[in-house]
């Protein structure tokens, strides 16, 4: 039996695209805090860019790479963590084939991380971060719910995030059902 999960490139795009809209969606919060920085914007444009039909290379590593670093660098932990969204946006292209649990949060980690940060915004208020679980849950397009269906349950752990993950995790495995 083999564990290998067969992805197009066209279920990757939707991701990102996914991922995408997740990450803008807290960018403010990362603008707020640092308005002079455009590494996660610049991140989910790249990620856009992909989605639209763009390459899937080094521009989205390096997307990925600075953001990472704007998120390390701000001593906001709202705006950490909507950096954090921008960077799964990129990292959402380079989801493995691989049926691991672990993979959960390249397809959900966006939504995730922008869920905990609108938490944080709002003085780390966990209903902010529900309400914007709902949302990523709805309009979840079918065929991220379709890549999502084919991997194990998210995993236990990863604090927080790991919790919202596992949240929308089981919100969009119960659709249509």
């Amino acid at each position: 039996m083999t564990d290998a999960i067969v992805l197009e490139m066209d279920e990757l795009r939707a991701l990102a695209a996914y991922a995408a809209d997740s990450a803008a969606e807290v960018l403010p919060i990362f603008e707020r805090a640092q308005p002079a920085d455009s590494r996660p914007r610049d991140a989910i444009a790249t990620a856009r860019v992909f989605a639209a039909g763009g390459k899937r290379g080094k521009a989205l590593r390096d997307g990925a790479w600075s953001a990472m670093r704007a998120a390390q660098e701000t001593a906001d932990a709202a705006a950490s963590h909507a950096a954090r969204a921008a960077i799964a946006a990129c990292s959402a292209a380079y989801l493995h084939p691989l049926a691991r649990a672990t993979q959960v949060k390249h397809i959900l980690g966006s939504a995730a991380y922008a869920a905990r940060a609108a938490e944080l915004a709002a003085g780390d208020t966990p209903e902010i971060g529900a309400g914007h679980i709902e949302r990523a849950a709805r309009r979840a397009p079918e065929t991220v719910v379709a890549v999502l269906r084919r991997y194990p349950l998210a995993p236990a752990g990863g604090g927080r995030v790991g919790e919202l993950v596992r949240m929308l995790d089981q919100r969009l495995r119960g659709a249509g059902d």
